[in-house]
């Protein structure tokens, strides 16, 4: 498995039509071969910037993902409102516990 972990600074006042971009994308991904989950967080201490914890069976899985009619629908929306440049970290899960 593999997540990646992706912060995004979003312009003051257009949280709330990236959170529903967001939201849109997030249900579709749930219907791509490798989808494991998803969070969207929203740190404590800044509420114009956004935490994306995206799991996959691959990273070839997301990048399948990321090249889908149903991801870039969701795109211009989305970075438009974005303030910087994002930043993604990729991880490979060597464990998983839920409770």
């Amino acid at each position: 498995m593999m997540t990646i972990v992706t912060h995004v600074r979003i312009e003051a006042g257009k949280e709330p039509a990236w959170d529903d971009a967001f939201r849109k994308r997030a249900a579709a991904a749930k219907k791509q071969p490798g989808w494991i989950s998803v969070q969207l967080a929203i740190p404590a201490d800044a509420v114009n910037e956004r935490v994306v914890i995206g799991t996959w069976e691959t990273r070839a899985d997301w990048e399948r993902w990321h090249a889908s009619e149903a991801f870039q629908s969701t795109r211009e929306q989305m970075e438009g409102s974005e303030a910087e440049g994002r930043q993604e970290w990729w991880h490979e899960v060597i464990l998983e516990e839920h409770r």
